[in-house]
């Protein structure tokens, strides 16, 4: 399969894009990284925080993440649509539907998939940092190119 290296892969700040989480290992292809390919047709690039709230709207649109283990307080690769979803079924700004977004770690193909720098920024977990990149992770880095399996969710 061929697969774009994760160290290609910019976030939303134009800047190399961050590893999100290995516990769980997280991503379309289950690297750690919310990269997008050719192949991930889902647009895992949105780079949030679970909440119960978001784990209860997906599942009422058909994909229970429950199902493949995760609970609130989990990093997830989420799909633009459900995330964008999820922001317009929320209340206001806070309502814990909406899973809080780690642009550091966001590939920068969300924004060409219907949500807007200003809506992520809106719901960011994380202050800006300067320069961009770098890891949210405390583990190593895996190495580009080496995958972990690719995604089963639906959509």
């Amino acid at each position: 399969m061929a697969t774009k290296q994760s160290n290609r892969n910019l976030n939303v700040f134009k800047k190399p894009l961050a590893l999100f989480s290995q516990s769980p290992m997280t991503g379309y292809y289950r690297d750690g990284y919310c990269r997008v390919g050719a192949e991930d047709g889902g647009n895992h690039a949105v780079a949030g925080l679970l909440t119960k709230e978001f784990l209860d709207f997906s599942a009422s649109r058909g994909n229970n993440l429950r199902s493949v283990g995760l609970e609130p307080g989990c990093k997830w690769c989420l799909c633009t649509a459900r995330w964008k979803e999820a922001m317009a079924a929320a209340q206001n700004d806070k309502d814990p539907v909406v899973p809080r977004v780690f642009l550091h770690a966001t590939d920068e193909s969300a924004l060409s998939n219907g949500v807007s720098m200003e809506e992520l920024k809106r719901f960011a977990a994380e202050p800006e940092v300067p320069g961009g990149g770098g890891s949210l992770e405390k583990k190593a880095p895996v190495q580009p190119g080496v995958t972990g399996g690719v995604a089963k969710e639906t959509h």
